[in-house]
Order: structure tokens, then C-alpha cells, then sequence
């Protein structure tokens, strides 16, 4: 995700102008002890105890795929919608009852393996009873019908969840809104793959992750519905609903290209995003080949503030449409990036989130380097400039927002995605190039999306595999650049300076 873009591009012209059913998810809290069945059923956690936000997920079992349905009544952005939902999943404990989370209005009722179960609501917890006891590492279905999502909010250009557009609506999921739409588990570590079906009046279009399977049209009502045969976190679907238009380029090396933009705006917002099939083969000249189905652009009629990856499909707004190329190019590579960074490898944990967004950052820079108009788009002539005005900056953003990888707060969505994390997170990556040699970070680079692609990996990962890829002892100073409150020296440039905290001005957060 890049955020506040208003700032953002205030700031920068200122400066200067593999995985089916079976194999998708993570094992999610399982109790070793129960592998023996001398255990006797009890309740799966509510919550995986993320640091960040400790009631996301849940525990007791490992979901494997959803088949989501939602139905969209009429032609009307601010409508509240319905669905149903199958979760296949496997347990992971022996299980007297688990929960799902789920914030939204109504549910209809719910069955565990065909048969009706027990439910109740406790906050946005979904709490279910079988009607018998779920056996330890045996798959079972959940179906949730009749649910009701939360309405859309009356100021209408809500930053997060369910977001309505003059043209219809779509998903702003992350970090902890997708289960206001649907019944989920809500977390990055359980990943899963999914089947998307989408029902809506004729003349709407319909656009979700992954591949179109089938169109089919009944009783004035089009059902489009699409497969995401990869592992995807619950926080990353897209479901964009409404008056758009897909428009089809070129493949890059064999990958699909479609952008889904308002059908009134397309002849001036398509033009916009053409760049994105050099940077699809750029990406892949550096991290190897592109994780998913197919890729492309979903831009709305808005001002969000942000730009978002959702998976396959990444979102943006007219406000950031109508800026330079020489800004719009670089973000794009940003939301292409994740797909690799954040995407196909999600964090362990929210703390794990610079992974995301400094791989990101790391890539949006770069790519405006390599292509000539860094200068004007961050106001320095050289990735050594950059990084150098970053680290000044080091401390102050240690001592606001918290260590790198480790956010202080998760009051505000804006204390996780914060400076620290996009710009701070680069530098990392900056300093252990500068550490490890360039061939040896490109080589890190390519080995970690694929040794954790459709995985959840930890920030103790990335450095277990920066040390074996580099034949360094990497623990202590990488440990040092994520965790640390201050800044460390800069390999290589022993002469760059953090700005002191007490003299400094604290800057708002320009990330999301």
C-alpha cells in the first residue's frame, strides 16, 4: 500500500517536482499435544494473538478455500449487501467449537459438515458449536448463509472495508475490514484460495482476484464469478461491483493485463496506467516471475489518499490518476511490487508488515531511478541521495512510530503503516545491500518470493535466509536495523547523520 498520496505528491514536488486446495494456508495454533487424541475437545482461540491487533484470526484450524457468494439487489453504490459463504478447512486441534470473525449486521444460519450448528455473536467474533466435536487434522466445511454485511458507511469515501464510488463499490480490506464483508479468518498467516461469485443487476459489471471462470445471466441479474487458485490473506480480496468497464492489453511474457476503471471515465484514466507492462517485465527482470494469474489496475472515482494491492488487481483513485507520470509510474511499481512482497509472501505477524512496504518502497524507488526520473520524483539524482535524507530521519521515526519492525501502537491504522515501516523499511534493505554486496542482496531477493511463495514468513525468516544466502551471521545486525531505537551506523558511510530527536519536527504520517 502507498498512502497519502495528497501529502506524498505535496512532499515530492516540493523536493523537486503455487498452491490448490489441498496445498493453500498456513497451520494456524496447532496443539501438538492433541496429535495424540488423549485431549479432549475444547475451544479454538479467539484470535491469533498478533501483537497488533490481537483478536484477528482465530485458532483451531487452518482454512484451505472459501466459495464466496455475494448478492448486490440493485443499482445502488450505497446498498448493504448479502451472502453466503463455504470455508473448507482443517482442524488443527480437536475442536468443541471455533469462531470466525465477522462484524456485520446478520447472519442466517450456519452448518458444520452439512449438518445446523450453534451460533452467537460477541463483537466481531462469530462464535460456532458443532453439533458434534471436530477431530484433530480432519477437514470439515463451515457455511455461513444469509449473512449481511456492514452497511457502507454515510460519509460514503470511507479509506477502509466496503467502499462506495459514484460507480459502484469495492474492497479496501486491509489491515482488519474484509470480515465486515464477509465471515472469515481474518488474518494473513491463513491463506487460502478462493472462489468469488458476484451477483448483480444487468449492466453492472463485476470484478474479482484471480481468473474469470464462467458469466452466466437469470431473471435480469448477471453472476460473474472468479478463481483465485493461489493462496491469498483474507485482507488482500477485491470484489469491484458497479458501472466499470475491463479493458484487456497485451500479455507481459505470458501474464494477462486488464485494468477496470468507471465506464465514463475510461477514454482519460486507461492511458494512465499503460506503463504498468514495463514495470511487469522490470519486476520480473529483478525478483523473478510474477506469482499470479493475471494482473491490472482497478481505479475509482475518489480521493482514498492511498493506493492498495489487492491481489491481481490493485486499487487507486482519480486523485492520484490525475498526477504526473512521473509520480503515477513509480507508485504503480509500488502496488506491483507487493504482489511479490506482501502478496504471495504475506507477514507472520502484523509487526512483520516493513517486509510489505519497505520491499515496496525499495522497488518504487528504484524503478524511478532506473528509469531516469528520480530527480523529479523525489527531488535527488541517486538512490545514495535517498537513503541518505531517509537516514537522517532514522531516529526521529524510531522515536515517534517505533522500531522498524516493531510499531509501538495500533491505535490509529496510520501508526502501522507509518514512515518507519515504507521509507525506514528501504533503508534496511539499503543497508544490507551495502553490507552483503549487491550480488548477494539480488540473489536474497529472488530466494526469499520463492522460497516463501503462497506463504506467511516472519522478520526472524528474513534473517535466517539473509544470512544463509550471504554466508554472514546477519542476526545481530539485522536485529540491530529492525528493532533497535536508533538508528546503526551505515555500512559504507560512516559519515551519514540522524537528525538529534529533541530539535527535530515530527511529521505526520505519510504512508498507508
Amino acid at each position: 500500500m502507498r498512502a497519502d498520496l495528497g501529502n506524498l505528491t505535496s512532499r515530492l514536488v516540493a523536493a523537486g517536482s503455487a498452491a490448490l486446495l489441498g496445498l493453500a494456508g498456513a497451520v494456524i495454533a496447532a496443539d501438538p499435544a492433541s496429535a495424540t487424541g488423549h485431549h479432549p475437545p475444547t475451544p479454538g482461540s479467539a484470535g491469533l494473538g498478533d501483537r497488533l491487533y490481537p483478536l484477528l484470526g482465530n485458532g483451531g484450524y487452518d482454512v484451505q478455500n472459501y466459495d464466496l457468494s455475494i448478492f448486490y439487489p440493485k443499482k445502488d453504490p450505497a446498498q448493504q449487501v448479502r451472502g453466503d459463504v463455504t470455508i473448507t478447512a482443517v482442524a488443527t486441534q480437536s475442536l468443541s467449537r471455533f469462531d470466525l470473525d465477522f462484524g456485520g449486521d446478520g447472519v442466517g444460519k450456519v452448518t458444520v459438515n452439512g449438518r445446523p450448528a450453534a451460533f452467537s455473536r460477541s463483537g466481531d467474533e462469530l462464535v460456532i458449536t458443532p453439533r458434534w466435536p471436530l477431530e484433530n487434522h480432519r477437514r470439515f466445511t463451515v457455511t455461513v448463509s444469509g449473512f449481511t454485511a456492514t452497511p457502507i458507511a454515510p460519509n460514503a469515501n470511507s479509506p477502509a472495508g466496503f467502499v462506495k464510488t459514484p460507480d459502484g463499490t469495492v474492497m479496501a480490506g486491509q489491515p482488519d475490514q474484509s470480515h465486515q464483508l464477509f465471515p472469515s479468518n481474518d488474518h494473513p498467516r491463513d491463506k487460502a484460495t478462493y472462489t468469488i461469485s458476484m451477483t448483480a443487476p444487468v449492466g453492472w459489471t463485476a470484478t474479482a482476484n484471480g481468473q474469470p471462470i464462467r458469466t452466466t445471466q437469470h431473471n435480469g441479474y448477471i453472476t460473474s464469478t472468479y478463481r483465485e487458485f493461489n493462496p491469498m490473506a483474507s485482507e488482500l480480496i477485491q470484489l469491484a461491483v458497479g458501472d466499470f468497464v475491463t479493458y484487456n492489453r497485451a500479455p507481459v511474457n505470458g501474464i494477462p493485463i486488464r485494468d477496470v476503471v468507471p465506464r465514463r471515465l475510461a477514454g482519460k484514466l486507461l492511458p494512465e496506467a499503460a506503463d504498468e507492462r514495463n514495470e511487469v517485465a522490470w519486476m520480473e527482470s529483478k525478483v523473478g516471475r510474477y506469482p499470479f494469474e493475471r494482473y491490472g489496475s482497478l481505479v475509482i472515482d475518489g480521493n482514498l489518499g492511498f493506493a492498495l494491492e489487492t491481489q491481481t488487481l490493485s486499487l487507486y483513485d482519480t486523485g492520484f490518476f490525475g498526477l504526473p507520470t512521473v509520480i503515477i509510474n513509480p507508485i504503480l511499481t509500488h502496488e506491483l511490487a507487493h504482489q511479490w512482497f506482501g502478496d504471495s509472501v504475506a507477514p507472520w505477524a502484523w509487526s512483520d508488515v516493513w517486509q510489505n512496504e519497505g520491499h515496496a518502497t525499495w522497488y518504487e524507488v528504484l524503478y524511478a531511478y532506473e528509469t531516469g526520473t528520480l530527480p523529479q520524483y523525489a527531488g535527488v539524482s541517486t538512490l545514495e541521495e535517498y537513503y541518505k535524507r531517509a537516514y537522517a530521519s532514522g531516529d526521529k521515526w524510531r522515536a515517534q512510530y517505533g522500531p522498524v519492525a516493531h510499531p509501538l501502537r495500533s491505535d490509529s491504522i496510520w501508526d502501522v503503516f507509518n514512515p518507519n515501516v515504507y521509507d525506514g523499511g528501504a533503508l534496511v534493505l539499503f543497508a544490507l545491500r551495502q553490507k552483503i554486496g549487491v550480488n548477494d542482496f539480488e540473489r536474497l531477493e529472488r530466494t526469499w518470493v520463492a522460497k516463501y511463495r503462497g506463504r506467511s514468513a516472519s522478520s526472524q525468516d528474513f534473517i535466517a535466509l539473509a544470512s544463509r544466502v550471504s554466508g554472514q551471521d546477519l542476526r545481530s545486525f539485522l536485529n540491530d536495523w529492525l528493532y533497535g531505537t536508533k538508528t546503526p551506523p551505515m555500512p559504507g558511510h560512516p559519515d551519514w547523520t540522524t537528525t538529534p530527536v529533541a530539535a527535530a519536527s515530527v511529521a505526520p504520517a505519510l504512508h498507508r
